[in-house]
């Protein structure tokens, strides 16, 4: 049979231990969740840019079909419409990677951590 301070030396180890894998369980959670965001806000940038260049290749094509150039003009809008359809496709891309972030408490170490409380209180 173990003493009063012994039981009460591994009860403080073990929730040191229990403590300190919370933490790691939060920065790991933590992590994830800001590389998504970081893919997100990337791909956000990619369709603001693609979306920049295909204006600019629309006003070109228009420009140039005033100009009753024809070659010119189909040119500079298929490659108007392929630039807004990249912006599109990275547009969703972006917002899928930004609702895998939300909320951004780390949640799954909050239900750990209440498991645990309630574990020690139904040991009582």
């Amino acid at each position: 049979m173990e003493s009063t301070a012994d039981l009460i030396k591994k009860a403080t180890d073990q929730m040191s231990t229990l403590v300190r894998d919370e933490i790691r369980l939060a920065q790991a959670e933590l992590a994830e969740k800001g590389r998504h965001a970081g893919i997100g806000i990337g791909m956000f940038g990619g369709a603001a840019m693609a979306l920049h260049f295909g204006i600019a290749a629309l006003l070109v094509a228009a420009g140039l079909a005033l100009g009753r150039v024809m070659p010119g003009w189909a040119a500079a809008l298929i490659i108007g419409v392929a630039l807004l359809l990249i912006a599109g496709v990275e547009a969703l891309i972006g917002r899928r990677h930004f609702q895998q972030t939300t909320p951004l408490k780390p949640e799954r170490t909050i239900r750990s951590v209440q498991s645990d409380i309630d574990t020690m209180r139904s040991s009582r």
